[in-house]
C-alpha cells in the first residue's frame, strides 16, 4: 500500500461481478471505493453485493451514495429538451430518455435494438417522450446517430454536450458535466484529495475521468485516443488489466 496515504478508487463499470466482490476485499482498508458508470443507479443491480461507497451515474450527471443519497444531480432543460427532441424529428434519429425508471424513446430502429443487444439490457419502450420528460427528473439522453450527423445536431443544442464509447449512440449530459465532475463532487463530500485517486477506464466518456484523476489508467482494449490521456495502460478488461495495475503500482501484492 501507499503507507498513510489515502487512496480512492474510481472503476468504470464493465467488470464482472466476481471480479468487483475480489477486489473489495483486496481493497477494504483504502478511503473509497467509486463506481462511474454512463448508467442510471437504478440500472446497476448486478453489483448490488459489492459493498461500493458511491456511483457516479449518468456520465457524472448524477451522483449517489451506496444508500441512494443524491449529492449531487444536473438536470437537463425543458427547453434543451424541446430543442433536441425537434432536432430528433428532422434529422430522423431515435432518441431515448435514460431515466431511473428505464429507457425509453421516441421511435426503433436497427441501431437502438442492436444497442440494446450490446449492452445486455431489453430494448426500449416507445413512449411520449415530452410526456415523460415533464414527469420524470432527466439528466441523460442518448442519441442513435452516427459522428458525422451528432457534429451537426450538437451545434444547435450549445447547452449540452456529447460523449460517446460506440460508434452507434452518443450520450447526452448538460454541457460541461462529466465523469471528472462527478469525481470532484464526491471529493468535496467525502473531502478527499483526487490527487491520491486512481481511475480505471476504456471509453471515450471516460476521457474526462482519466486526466482528473491522480493516476489515470487506461484499459488495454481502450481506443488510441483513450489511452493518449492515460499515465498508465494496463492489460484489457477480459484480461485481468484492472488487478494487473494495482499490482505494478504495489497497491495489491
Amino acid at each position: 500500500m501507499f503507507g498513510d496515504i489515502n487512496i480512492v478508487i474510481i472503476i468504470e463499470l464493465s467488470n464482472s461481478l466476481a471480479f468487483f466482490i475480489t477486489l473489495f476485499e483486496y481493497l477494504r482498508n483504502l478511503n473509497k471505493i467509486i463506481i462511474a458508470t454512463g448508467r442510471a443507479s437504478k440500472n446497476i443491480q448486478e453489483i448490488a453485493e459489492v459493498p461500493y461507497d458511491a456511483v457516479i451515474t449518468l456520465n457524472g450527471s448524477e451522483c449517489v451514495l451506496r444508500d441512494g443519497t443524491i449529492v449531487s444531480q444536473k438536470q437537463i432543460s425543458s427547453a434543451d429538451f424541446l430543442k433536441a427532441l425537434a432536432l430528433s424529428e428532422k434529422f430522423h434519429f431515435p432518441m431515448a430518455l435514460e431515466l431511473n425508471e428505464g429507457v425509453f424513446v421516441n421511435r426503433l430502429n436497427s441501431t437502438v435494438i442492436d444497442a440494446a443487444k450490446i449492452v445486455e439490457h431489453p430494448v426500449p419502450s416507445i413512449v411520449d417522450l415530452k410526456g415523460y420528460f415533464e414527469k420524470h427528473t432527466c439528466c441523460q439522453f442518448c442519441f442513435y446517430l452516427d459522428a458525422d450527423t451528432e457534429k451537426v445536431v450538437m451545434s444547435q443544442l450549445p447547452n449540452l454536450s456529447a460523449s460517446r464509447w460506440h460508434p452507434y449512440f452518443a450520450d447526452i449530459n448538460v454541457k460541461g458535466v462529466n465523469k471528472a465532475t462527478g469525481m470532484e463532487d464526491f471529493a468535496a463530500y467525502f473531502d478527499l484529495d483526487l490527487s491520491q485517486s486512481l481511475a480505471f477506464g476504456d471509453g471515450g466518456n471516460d476521457i474526462p475521468m482519466l486526466r482528473r484523476a491522480g493516476i489515470g489508467i487506461a484499459m488495454g482494449n481502450a481506443s488510441m485516443a483513450v489511452k493518449s490521456v492515460a499515465k498508465y495502460v494496463t492489460g484489457a478488461v477480459d484480461d485481468n488489466g484492472i488487478e494487473k495495475a494495482l499490482r505494478n503500482l504495489n497497491i495489491l501484492r
